[in-house]
């Protein structure tokens, strides 16, 4: 159990048309690019920085 790492649920709630390319980009970086997608990634400083910058197009669970 020691080697599990923590991850978070991310799902797209907004769309990104009329947003700015820097946030489409984003979306697809994160595996989202449809409302109501669900992703299940690691929780790295770098995930964590993509997600603010899209903050007002997704809903973020702690996944233990």
């Amino acid at each position: 159990m020691a080697d599990e790492k923590k991850t978070v649920r991310v799902r797209q709630t907004g769309s990104p048309i009329r947003r700015q390319a820097y946030q489409r980009a984003t979306l697809i970086g994160l595996g989202l690019n449809k409302i109501g997608r669900v992703r299940d990634l690691e929780d790295t400083p770098s995930i964590r920085g993509m997600i603010r910058k899209v903050a007002h197009l997704v809903a973020v669970e702690d996944n233990a």
